[in-house]
């Protein structure tokens, strides 16, 4: 059986975490290392209307399955195929019949806001990394992306920043930072950063 490490990489929304997952992932055989977004595990609302949805505070903790998520991760390590939901962030529900396998692979990187959130799933982390980026940045990302992306508009996105993004990055996702064992500022930018972590999953982890 494989031992199996998984790598947590937290940090604020427009960190540049899924950037720094994605450089990672392109240095490293395929067939040995794999990510998987905490997003994937948001609590299923399509029991709601899509308003009702929408009123949803999606930067709280409470909107993630944590134990689902334990349990996947349970699985992995203990050398099984697991099935990832894939969720849409268009319609906030998860997609039927639509998943994405993980199969015997090395490493995994569990990328996220709240990585660090839950003590049970960092405990199962050899490696935890948080991306350190400035508000200003993280919020011009949050617009590029989600108005590309996702649909929205700006008025839309700047009332959830102001109302959950923001509030709940100070209360929840920054205290986490003391946990991380390593700290990268820009994320997937930080080149420096990227070479150096690459190197030490090669070396230790595969």
């Amino acid at each position: 059986m494989k031992n199996i490490k998984i790598i947590g990489i937290a940090g604020g929304s427009g960190s540049g975490k899924s950037k720094l997952v994605k450089n990672i992932l392109s240095e490293i055989d395929k067939e040995k290392i794999s990510s998987i977004e905490i997003d994937s595990y948001y609590k299923d609302l399509s029991h709601l209307s899509f308003d009702e949805r929408c009123q949803n505070n999606f930067d709280h903790p409470n909107s993630i399955d944590f134990k689902l998520l334990y349990n996947d991760l349970e699985k992995i390590i203990s050398n099984q195929l697991v099935k990832i939901p894939i969720y849409n962030y268009k319609t906030h529900t998860r997609k039927k019949n639509e998943f994405k396998t993980i199969e015997n692979v090395n490493v995994i990187l569990l990328e996220g806001i709240f990585a660090f959130h839950d003590k049970k799933i960092m405990d199962l982390m050899t490696l935890k990394i948080f991306v350190d980026t400035p508000s200003d940045i993280r919020i011009l990302r949050r617009l590029k992306r989600d108005i590309n992306k996702r649909d929205r508009t700006i008025e839309s996105i700047t009332k959830q920043y102001n109302n959950t993004v923001r509030p709940m990055y100070i209360k929840y996702v920054k205290p986490t930072k003391r946990y991380a064992d390593l700290i990268i500022p820009y994320g997937g930018k930080n080149k420096m950063s990227i070479e150096t972590i690459v190197t030490n999953i090669k070396k230790n982890y595969i």
